[in-house]
């Protein structure tokens, strides 16, 4: 098999990648969806996972023709079946919930998977396709957060590529093309700062969520805004960069730079820096991911064309660590590793929902944080049911964490 196509590449005959989309209906599915659209000859989507979205979903099956498509619910499958019934497109198989969103990602016939579900829905999914031998597109900041130990074991046993889709990492995957994992010295991720990084400490207790929604840069769902507003984005994404190039915390740094022009650095051992700049445009990391190791022209097909006047002026400074203790918080967990990072993510989704539902005031997502890292055990997760079963045990810690709060925020104020 390897012969033949290495045959067809020497021939100038492209092989169509047949992809399985996890979180299809989300802004990296259909960025992905938009990939195969203008590259029909290279890409096309055979198996979506789509959530919730039954409307998006269905538009995605009379467009792509998928083999199978996963839904959320039992619930949700059924209505989808009934649509599609009525469009003459009974053909399409429905299945849903995670045993669906697995099947997606373990189909035969599916060369490369790209991970976009939102939150640890994706983990089991993502960790079963890399088992069945997939090439993995990696947008998913949660598998590697809370698994990334077992999934980078299980993908090295069977040699299987985890491409990384995030902008910061991808850079990190290119630039590192320029020398030998031996001769990097540091890597260095950029982060806008969001929209406080020059808000004055002692105005962050009256954050609103409202504010803290208005992110600088990037348009996004809200719990990935809130974590750029505290930076716990950024300090995911340094325990993602440890793992995904298989480096220490110390060797992981991060730059603010608002400009948000150069995604990322490699820093070499001989002095030089690698830095990858383009356009703030999610399809050329994922057009990278799905065409590596090759380089694809995108002219006349995909506009990311790079301005070099946005070079004229580029700020770097340290972040500080007062002023966004989640960062801190996120290099702790990664030395520590294991249920730390897990209960690192959990909180976080639980301290996030309660600042945007008025729970807790905007210095108690990092608060919460802590005190459920104070309560986590030292452990090592052996499986993917003790990674869900750590991540239950910490979202529970944080709801606690939350109430107490909230009920001594209530007692203050009567």
């Amino acid at each position: 098999m390897q012969r033949s196509q290495e045959a067809l590449q020497s021939a100038n005959i492209v092989l169509v990648k047949k992809l399985a989309i996890l979180g299809s209906t989300g802004s990296i599915g259909t960025s992905t969806l938009s990939i195969c659209e203008s590259f029909p000859d290279r890409y096309t989507p055979i198996a979506l996972a789509a959530g919730s979205n039954i409307d998006v979903a269905f538009a995605q099956c009379q467009h792509w023709l998928p083999k199978v498509i996963s839904l959320a619910t039992e619930e949700l499958a059924a209505a989808l079946k009934l649509r599609l019934k009525a469009a003459g497109l009974s053909q399409i198989e429905v299945v849903h919930g995670t045993v669906g969103s697995v099947y997606v990602a373990t189909l035969p016939e599916v060369d490369f998977v790209v991970s976009a579900i939102v939150g640890v829905a994706g983990l089991e999914a993502t960790y079963a396709a890399v088992c069945a031998g997939k090439t993995i597109g990696l947008a998913n900041k949660e598998c590697l957060v809370a698994a990334g130990e077992l999934i980078l074991a299980a993908a090295k046993e069977r040699n299987i590529a985890l491409l990384p889709i995030d902008s910061e990492h991808n850079a990190v995957h290119q630039a590192m093309r320029g020398g030998s994992p031996q001769e990097v010295k540091q890597v260095w991720l950029t982060a806008s700062g969001g929209p406080f990084r020059n808000t004055p400490l002692a105005d962050f207790e009256h954050i609103t969520p409202a504010q803290a929604l208005k992110h600088p840069t990037w348009v996004m769902g809200q719990r990935i805004t809130i974590d750029s507003a505290t930076m716990m984005n950024k300090g995911f994404e340094v325990i993602e960069a440890c793992r995904l190039f298989h480096l220490p915390p110390a060797q992981v740094r991060v730059t603010i730079h608002p400009q948000s022009t150069v995604h990322s650095l490699v820093e070499f051992i001989d002095g030089s820096i690698l830095a990858q700049i383009s356009v703030t445009d999610m399809r050329l990391p994922i057009l990278y991911a799905l065409a590596y190791p090759e380089r694809v022209a995108v002219e006349g097909k995909v506009p990311l064309t790079f301005d070099l006047a946005k070079l004229s002026h580029l700020d770097f400074s340290e972040p500080d660590h007062t002023r966004f203790p989640c960062l801190r918080l996120a290099y702790e967990a990664a030395a520590i590793g294991g249920d730390a990072c897990i209960a690192l993510n959990a909180a976080d989704e639980v301290a996030v929902a309660a600042f945007l539902a008025h729970q807790i005031p905007f210095l108690g997502i990092p608060s919460t944080i802590e005190r459920v890292l104070a309560l986590t055990p030292v452990r090592r997760p052996a499986s993917i049911q003790d990674v869900l079963q750590a991540d239950s045990d910490a979202r529970q810690r944080a709801r606690q964490v939350v109430d107490t709060m909230t009920h001594q925020t209530t007692t203050t104020t009567v």
